[in-house]
């Protein structure tokens, strides 16, 4: 480095030594957050237990919450494959001794269950916390959430009927978990010690290559025309969060009018994940229902139905009882529903 390299360098670190402190809103750029916004953002449980809150919730407690926020799509004892892929099961007592599950290795397994992939127990009480239940993610507490994963874990018969589940047994349960030795650590994904106790290295040790670059990145996976419009506008039916957008493949609602777009009312509440407006995805299409019930007083019964939740009138998989949905919405949702669904905003 030349001399006045150094001297412009020391010039910089001195200004900056030198300079007062700004808060973020001094510059217009937002403000510092407060502690309980971090709080509420840093959820994470790592492998290591890292960032685990204290509770604790028992199997029986489980089973009611399962019950009433859960089986709707996963099955009573996690056994569902009509909503999402099975929890439980293809799992052993072997499998639980070793930490590998023999299972994965027969190509004719019909399927992979969510016990016989997971390797930390931390993924599972992360995941639901944040996540869970589908139609109301961050709902619950934190006892409720050790009480949802000993039922789990129960099923999976990793632990027994009477078993409480709290930040210092939750460690005994890795210990039997059955796919605890199928993760790779060469990644040195959360450095120091693996669960084993061996050291972390990473394998990130090769030498960047700054040749034979692509100059344009492309695109490999496509939707066939033929396909384009089966399941409506794919870029209306992500959540407004974000930049990112699916692909166009048909007409958008028109935008417009100052009344709340009940397509939004039906994204926000999380309808739009099981229902579309014109054609069947995992619960009729509203045109359907709009259509069973044409000329009927339907408004108060429809609106107790999405309330309570429950099946038996379009099939036998359950809808989630939405309790978050405010009620001036829900009695503006299911109207629009009986009267067609259209996706013509009203004009103001």
């Amino acid at each position: 480095m030349s001399r006045f390299s150094k001297t412009i360098l020391a010039l910089l670190a001195a200004i900056a030594l030198s300079a007062p402190t700004r808060a973020a809103d001094d510059l217009g750029l937002g403000r510092v957050a407060t502690p309980a916004e971090i709080q509420a953002w840093d959820i994470d449980v790592r492998p290591d237990f890292a960032g685990l809150p204290k509770g604790s919730g028992s199997v029986d407690q489980g089973q009611a919450i399962w019950e009433g926020k859960c089986a709707a799509c996963h099955g009573t004892f996690g056994e569902s494959n009509k909503v999402f892929s099975p929890l439980v099961g293809g799992t052993t007592k072997e499998d639980m001794a070793s930490g590998h599950v023999a299972m994965l290795k027969r190509p004719d397994f019909p399927g992979r269950t969510t016990f016989m992939k997971v390797a930390t127990v931390s993924t599972l009480f992360d995941y639901i916390r944040r996540a869970m239940p589908w139609n109301a993610p961050k709902s619950l507490t934190n006892d409720q959430v050790y009480a949802v994963l000993a039922y789990l874990l129960n099923l999976a018969e990793i632990v027994p009927d009477d078993f409480v589940l709290n930040e210092q047994t939750i460690r005994d349960v890795q210990k039997m978990m059955p796919n605890r030795n199928g993760m790779t650590w060469d990644h040195a994904m959360w450095p120091g010690t693996e669960l084993s106790g061996k050291p972390v290295k990473p394998d990130t040790r090769a030498t960047g290559c700054m040749k034979d670059c692509k100059k344009a990145a492309e695109i490999s996976s496509v939707l066939p025309d033929y396909a384009l419009s089966s399941h409506g506008n794919i870029a209306d039916q992500n959540r407004r969060i974000g930049p990112v957008r699916g692909q166009k493949t048909g007409p958008s609602a028109p935008e417009g009018g100052t009344k709340k777009a009940m397509t939004e009312v039906a994204d926000g509440a999380g309808c739009l994940q099981c229902h579309m407006v014109d054609s069947r995805l995992i619960g009729p299409a509203y045109a359907e229902i709009a259509q069973k019930y044409k000329g009927q007083d339907m408004t108060d019964k429809l609106i107790a139905k999405i309330r309570t939740g429950g099946g038996g009138v379009w099939g036998d998989v359950e809808m989630p009882a939405q309790t978050e949905v405010k009620d001036d919405d829900l009695k503006n949702l299911v109207a629009w529903i009986l009267g067609g669904a259209s996706t013509k905003q009203e004009k103001p």
